[in-house]
């Protein structure tokens, strides 16, 4: 039972977490004050803040160093996470698989409970951080699960998994699955470099990358 309350805890505090105007930023790239931006960072960082997701937390203090590479990505991302086609909790769980297939702890840290707020069922959250496949999963679900693991580990998908993707969530949905993938995959690689860590003492289903 321990680490289902444990990654019940953590979903808890993350959650609380996830509207807060908090900016954690990592070792390697400290945070930028808005007083010491320049007038191109300080455009890109107030464009965030003001925007849905209300921070700078995560991959975006590292990205403000190349402030216009970070304007375009972060509205990708606004897409991705607040206007994509598919449902929040495929969605969701998409970046979880993505955030434990790359080790990165903050960004399971940060979606994980957004995955279970949108209706994901915790013993798949779990079964995801262990890096197991999970026993019971919705159809589409399994479909979330198939496409993905198969664009990981073969850099490509099947017709059989291709078709039913089409025919569960359309060219589009497709087409948002490849991206939120491939999004998720850039921000685990900025918070794994930039050693972005979610806050001392939570604990996470799988050990950090690089450390």
């Amino acid at each position: 039972m321990r680490p289902m309350k444990t990654l019940l805890h953590a979903c808890a505090f993350g959650v609380v977490f996830a509207g807060a105007a908090l900016a954690l930023t990592g070792e390697r790239m400290t945070e930028i004050p808005l007083d010491k931006m320049t007038p191109a960072q300080r455009t890109v960082a107030e464009a965030i803040m003001s925007g849905p997701r209300k921070s700078l937390s995560g991959p975006f203090n590292a990205w403000l160093r190349s402030p216009e590479l970070a304007d375009r990505l972060q509205k990708v991302g606004e897409y991705l996470r607040f206007n994509t086609s598919l449902d929040k909790r495929l969605n969701e769980m998409a970046i979880i698989m993505t955030a434990q297939h790359w080790g990165a702890q903050y960004e399971w840290f940060a979606h994980a409970p957004l995955a279970l707020k949108a209706g994901l069922d915790p013993s798949i959250v779990a079964a995801i951080g262990a890096g197991r496949k999970p026993d019971k999963m919705k159809d589409d679900e399994a479909i979330i699960w198939e496409f993905t693991t198969q664009l990981r580990r073969e850099h490509g998908v099947d017709d059989a998994i291709y078709s039913r993707a089409v025919n569960a969530f359309g060219e589009q949905g497709v087409m948002d699955l490849i991206a939120v993938n491939g999004y998720y995959d850039l921000v685990s690689m900025t918070l794994n470099v930039a050693h972005v860590m979610p806050p001392t003492g939570e604990e996470m289903p799988f050990k950090q990358a690089g450390r």
